[in-house]
């Protein structure tokens, strides 16, 4: 069984349905316009993984660190930005006990990654981080599965899905029928399996031409309301605005809308 974090390659071809650029550009209209200073000069990526948005604003022009504490996201996103030829630097660290002992503008965490908080107190000491490294008028932006995916009836987010890059194919299971979420911890241990298909020397040099990877992967579910309680006991950061997608302007879906489908806030420190 190898774990899924400790393959970033893999894990960021199955996460590779996203449309990065696309999300960022939402990101930075978003710090036009809920911060003063409108187009942010530093960000920090909190739980990045490959760093892939970190790796995208740098692109941009932005001075861009990435904070993980997998050791192997860590050299894999330090790889792929040098290969990019883009600037960014990579700490790892705990995002509950971080201290870089400098602001940023912008702060973000993607693909549901405050799920690895387990406690109110992790969730609390992490905001706590986040809120001392912002710059004045700076912005915290999290992305968080939606509430219905785990509260209602029909999800918005479908556990399985596919995607190909560069003629290899993977087939992505996150999450089986059995994954019960436990009512009192409200911890789930989802069991992930990716299948990974296509050239040979790309996917399993050696190996023929298929890898399974097989993990389970606790997760924390959050309701909005305890989003809401963990900000009030942190302190030091407002709410100032929360979404449903990544969508601006004519495309901007309220969080309350029946096609969102993240649960997306909005903080500034206050």
């Amino acid at each position: 069984m190898t774990g899924i974090y400790d393959d970033p390659w893999a894990y960021e071809l199955a996460c590779s349905f996203r449309d990065v650029p696309a999300e960022v550009d939402v990101l930075l209209g978003w710090c036009a316009e809920h911060r003063p200073a409108g187009r942010p000069g530093t960000v920090l990526e909190l739980a990045a993984g490959p760093a892939e948005h970190a790796r995208e604003f740098a692109r941009r022009g932005l001075a861009a660190t990435a904070l993980d504490l997998n050791p192997q996201m860590c050299a894999y996103a330090a790889r792929e930005a040098a290969r990019a030829e883009v600037e960014v630097e990579v700490v790892q660290d705990d995002m509950t006990r971080f201290d870089l002992g400098r602001r940023f503008d912008l702060i973000v965490t993607m693909l549901d990654s405050t799920s690895h908080l387990m406690t109110l107190d992790a969730f609390v000491a992490h905001l706590r981080r986040a809120a001392a490294h912002l710059s004045p008028g700076g912005l915290y932006i999290v992305e968080m599965s939606h509430p219905r995916d785990r509260l209602g009836d029909e999800p918005t987010v479908s556990t399985g899905w596919t995607v190909e890059r560069g003629g290899v194919h993977a087939s992505v299971r996150w999450g089986e029928p059995g994954d019960r979420l436990d009512p009192v911890t409200q911890i789930a241990d989802d069991h992930v399996t990716v299948t990974i298909t296509g050239d040979g020397d790309v996917v399993a040099p050696g190996n023929g031409d298929a890898r399974v990877l097989r993990d389970v992967v606790p997760y924390r579910f959050w309701t909005a309301t305890e989003l809401d309680a963990a900000i009030r006991l942190a302190s030091g950061l407002e709410v100032v605005a929360q979404y449903g997608d990544f969508g601006a302007g004519a495309d901007t879906v309220a969080l309350t809308d029946p096609e969102a489908w993240r649960m997306i806030t909005i903080l500034r420190g206050a």
